[in-house]
């Protein structure tokens, strides 16, 4: 199977992406825990599986393209002093996330590859509406709802 090269760099950057929202999210769970905020640390924990979830799928992708998958270097998580500055940590990270996606869709539209484009048009909805609900979310609302 032939595959764009450039395909496979989208590719490659958003499981990058992805591990990384992986770290920051358990990271922020641990963090809570230790404040003592149970609900919280569950709220980011339940994150971590989301976009881990997000990764296992991308790395099936690449696979199937014959390509080993490798997250190579992981940005440090981003951390806090309070429950909001978490939040807004993640909020740029999402924002991050939608970008990266919208420019991988696009590409993979151009070349006309359309399981790539199917998986980075559902993992974008997915970002787009962790994004969205980062914004509707304040500290208090976040910590006494871990299913929100």
């Amino acid at each position: 199977m032939s595959v764009d090269p450039r395909t496979l760099g989208w590719l490659a950057r958003a499981l990058n992406h992805e591990m990384g929202a992986v770290q920051q999210y358990l990271a922020q769970s641990v963090l809570a825990r230790l404040w003592g905020d149970a609900a919280l640390a569950a709220k980011f924990r339940h994150e971590a599986i989301e976009e881990l979830e997000h990764a296992e799928r991308l790395m099936e992708r690449l696979i199937l393209l014959g390509v080993a998958p490798s997250a190579g270097n992981l940005t440090p998580a981003r951390l806090g002093r309070s429950p909001e500055a978490l939040i807004e940590a993640d909020r740029q990270l999402e924002l991050n996330a939608v970008r990266l996606y919208q420019e991988a869709l696009a590409h993979a539209r151009r070349m006309r590859d359309a399981d790539s484009a199917a998986l980075l048009e559902s993992i974008l909805r997915e970002e787009q509406s962790h994004v969205q609900a980062l914004e509707g979310l304040t500290g208090m609302t976040l910590s006494k709802d871990p299913q929100a």
